[in-house]
């Protein structure tokens, strides 16, 4: 396996730059932490049977609170085989109070849980004046983790808060993407930036990628099957992707709305039709600065970016998630989950001799 990243091998996905860890956290203040899961024990009910799983955390700014300092924020659906606790509150409001959590599907309450408990240790307001939905989107990864078992606990939505960190973000089998499948090989968490010069703005994006088949993957337009094959998955094609966007552009929340639909066009470059069974989930949020007014008079006095100037964070949108897919799959490794199934992890040599062939390495 190359230890080199696809875009140190010379791949470059779209036309924009990518900023300095070419990552979500290229947003200033973003932060991403990760608390992975993985253990073997007899199945149920005599043990918890083989976790590969795992909690990731999003925190839109500094602080472990966002309670009194919501960001603005905008989500929506390309398909809706899934869940986002918080989306209706993101979709009338426009804010997000809390980090953004993701996990496995059939853990979704536990982190939930977790995420309150967290929010009432830092902020006493919090079930005492005041209350939070937390935010947590999940995908399945019941192929390889038994989902019998809620293998995560709740203080590992804190215990993730906590491990959040600036710069460089853990990728592929790390965090709740540490049992996920994707276009047919080892999938996971995978993230991407965009400047934008042109409105003096970055755009970084973070993926939980969980969908597709392998006879669509395509990078930078090449397709892979058959030449390389597939990681050997028998499932058929549903899964789900949860993309979340962030940017330091002052946008509303329908500008914001805007933006993350435009995730569904990055996840389509790699080989996405969006499958019956699949639930494709976008949220945006802008860290650009937003205050909770407590009393009046109110006031609001906030200029954003025009909407006939919104063109190239689409764009930035679009290559960002294209490639945050691409880097989960190159990042992940081979896995072996519950029952012995294997998954394999896209191999990087054949990859990198097919790609050079088509012209992708510059």
């Amino acid at each position: 396996m190359s230890e080199l990243t696809l875009r140190e091998h010379g791949l470059r996905i779209g036309h924009l730059e990518a900023g300095a860890a070419n990552a979500i956290t290229d947003v200033a203040g973003v932060r991403v932490g990760h608390v992975t899961v993985v253990r073997d024990e007899p199945d149920p009910p005599v043990g918890r049977g083989s976790a590969r799983t795992g909690v990731t955390a999003i925190l839109p700014g500094p602080g472990e609170s966002f309670f009194r300092r919501p960001v603005a924020a905008g989500a929506t659906a390309l398909n809706g085989a899934g869940e986002l606790t918080g989306f209706l509150q993101i979709s009338e409001w426009g804010l997000i109070e809390t980090p953004i959590f993701l996990t496995s599907t059939m853990a979704v309450g536990r982190v939930f849980d977790g995420a309150v408990a967290a929010a009432c240790e830092v902020d006493a307001a919090i079930g005492t004046d005041e209350v939070v939905i937390p935010v947590v989107g999940e995908c399945d990864d019941s192929w390889l983790n038994d989902a019998r078992t809620v293998q995560v606990e709740a203080e590992d939505a804190g215990r993730a808060v906590r491990a959040a960190v600036g710069g460089a973000v853990g990728q592929g089998c790390v965090g709740a993407g540490t049992g996920m499948i994707a276009l047919g090989w080892k999938g996971g968490i995978g993230s991407s930036s965009r400047l934008v010069p042109d409105v003096a703005a970055t755009v970084g994006v973070l993926v939980l990628a969980n969908f597709g088949s392998a006879q669509d993957l395509r990078i930078d337009g090449v397709p892979l099957f058959p030449a390389i094959g597939d990681g050997v998955d028998p499932r058929p094609p549903a899964g789900s992707c949860i993309v979340v966007v962030a940017t330091d552009a002052p946008l509303d929340s329908a500008q914001l709305e805007r933006l993350a639909r435009r995730a569904g066009l990055g996840l389509a470059r790699t080989g996405s039709v969006g499958h019956h069974g699949s639930g494709e989930i976008f949220v945006a949020f802008s860290t650009a600065a937003t205050a909770r007014i407590e009393a009046p008079p109110i006031r609001v006095d906030r200029v954003t970016v025009p909407d006939d100037h919104l063109n190239p964070l689409f764009q930035a949108v679009v290559e960002a998630t294209e490639e945050a897919v691409l880097n989960a799959l190159w990042a992940a490794v081979d896995t072996e989950g519950r029952g012995g199934r294997v998954v394999r992890a896209l191999p990087h040599e054949p990859v990198l001799e097919l790609l050079r062939a088509r012209g992708r390495l510059g």
